[in-house]
């Protein structure tokens, strides 16, 4: 009697399988990670009107979200190392998931803000070890393709966002703007089981707790107090006190970070200008720019008096000219470089931004969608540049770190922005009612030429770069010739 062959799935069909699927599983995370991140923004006024809350405290639904993944990154890298990406990943979508269901059955802002904690729990681990797994399942020669196709839902997110929240809570209860997570939370559970790769390290590094301790307390007390900030009657002494206690804190992780092997956001990186410049001039300049997406639907609905879903199509050519700018971004940087660049497209935005000081009932809708476009072309070349300029000068050694530090930094200046431009509104509001349009466009155009005022400040950071900084990853400066003759600028990688 023959034997009957038995075949045996080898090694690398299952490594062929899984880097088939892996940016799917990773896409299917980031999409609603995105999303999440620009639904709310259309939805806020509504939102308001149910709970019974002023709409300038809705912002604590947005930051709370951002000052939660802001203080968890650091953690992923070693959660990833100490017990798998896999199973980190995997609990990662759980937890989104599940602060997305208790987003939806929230019945106080209360409730709502801390969902939009656990929510921030979960997405705070979800794409940095979603890259880490990436990065150790492909080749170099294929990370790049891979991360190109996962990065397609962090450009439909801010695309589909504004104009699906405003959608939502036009025809249906705004809490389905959290519940729709849920079929993609399901799903990406099911992917992660199937293909999702299970790296860690031998000898994971140990944990800075006290590094933990210091920063991640000092973010949030500080956060609080950006929110309490003018909608509460404590005592300035109170909110003096908290703030002096909050920024000790985080004087003490950078003195604390200096003297220990293994800190948890390594300071050193700072010594390299570029990226000190990258991260500190761009925390700045996200101040104004984080802002937007929260005051511009305010305008649209209760100064304008639009439908949510029309503020959400007013928003949307912002997404729109991000993804067209990315056809131009790199021979934009490889002409013009770094210093140049980000000097004058600075400026672009500053002015941009106070440029919405003029939209008000009677503006063409034509003026208000060429606004967006400008804003959101000059914006997304921006963050491109910022973000390249950041790992210009960074050893392979300290990509991870810097990765991190400006991931951190990133979602910080987005909080702090979305509370600075409700903290400046109310002032400029005073004690009127916030409902009323003819009082409140006002104080949304001073708003709006503030937050320009100090991005246009931001600028000053950039001239502080050299001319050739950042060629290396740009290729200013480098021409070759192309086999037809013509000159080619050489494209960064």
């Amino acid at each position: 009697m023959s034997e009957v062959p038995v075949s045996i799935p080898s090694v690398d069909s299952d490594l062929e399988r899984t880097r088939r699927f892996l940016p799917w599983v990773v896409a299917v995370a980031l999409f609603m990670y995105q999303l999440d991140s620009t639904i709310v923004n259309t939805a806020v006024p509504t939102m308001a009107l149910d709970l019974g809350v002023a709409v300038l405290s809705l912002k604590s639904v947005l930051t709370s979200y951002t000052i939660a993944i802001a203080v968890l990154i650091p953690l992923s890298g070693w959660l990833a190392d100490k017990f798998g990406t896999k199973r980190v990943f995997g609990a990662a979508v759980a937890l989104f998931t599940i602060g997305s269901l208790a987003c939806g059955i929230s019945s106080n802002l209360q409730t709502l803000v801390a969902s939009r904690v656990l929510q921030g729990c979960g997405a705070a681990c979800m794409m940095p070890v979603g890259r880490i797994a990436i990065l150790r399942t492909f080749p170099k020669s294929g990370i790049l393709k891979a991360m190109n196709f996962v990065i397609i839902p962090a450009l439909l997110g801010p695309l589909l966002g504004p104009l699906m929240g405003g959608v939502i809570v036009h025809i249906l209860p705004w809490r389905m703007i959290f519940l729709i997570n849920l079929p993609f939370g399901l799903l990406g559970l099911w992917l992660v089981k199937k293909y999702m790769p299970d790296h860690r390290a031998a000898e994971p590094d140990r944990l800075d707790r006290r590094g933990f301790l210091l920063f991640g307390t000092g973010i949030a007390l500080l956060s609080w107090v950006l929110e309490i900030f003018g909608e509460h009657r404590l005592s300035p002494w109170i909110v003096g006190g908290v703030t002096v206690v909050s920024l000790l804190l985080i004087a003490a992780y950078f003195w604390h970070a200096g003297r220990v092997p293994q800190p948890l956001l390594p300071v050193d990186l700072f010594k390299l200008r570029t990226f000190r410049v990258a991260v500190a001039g761009g925390f700045v300049t996200r101040l104004g720019i984080s802002g937007m997406p929260f005051l511009l639907p305010l305008l649209y609905q209760l100064g304008m008096g639009f439908q949510a879903w029309q503020a959400g199509l007013l928003v949307m050519p912002q997404a729109l000219a991000a993804i067209g700018m990315k056809l131009l971004v790199t021979r934009i940087m490889a002409t013009f470089g770094h210093r140049r660049v980000l000097a004058v497209n600075t400026l672009l935005i500053g002015l941009m931004i106070a440029a919405f000081s003029m939209v008000g009932p009677g503006t063409p809708v034509g003026v208000i969608l060429l606004f967006s476009l400008v804003q959101g072309s000059v914006s997304a070349l921006q963050f491109t540049a910022m973000n390249t300029l950041a790992y210009a000068d960074t050893s392979d050694s300290q990509a991870s770190d810097a990765s991190t530090i400006a991931s951190t930094g990133q979602q910080l200046s987005i909080s702090f922005g979305i509370a600075f431009a409700s903290l400046v509104t109310g002032w400029f509001l005073g004690g009127v009612d916030r409902s009323d349009a003819a009082r409140l466009i006002p104080a949304l155009h001073h708003a709006y030429l503030l937050l320009g005022g100090v991005s246009i400040a931001s600028a000053a950071t950039f001239f502080t770069l050299k001319k050739d900084d950042g060629a290396n990853v740009s290729g200013y400066g480098q021409v070759v010739a192309a086999p037809d003759g013509k000159v080619a600028v050489v494209e960064a990688d």
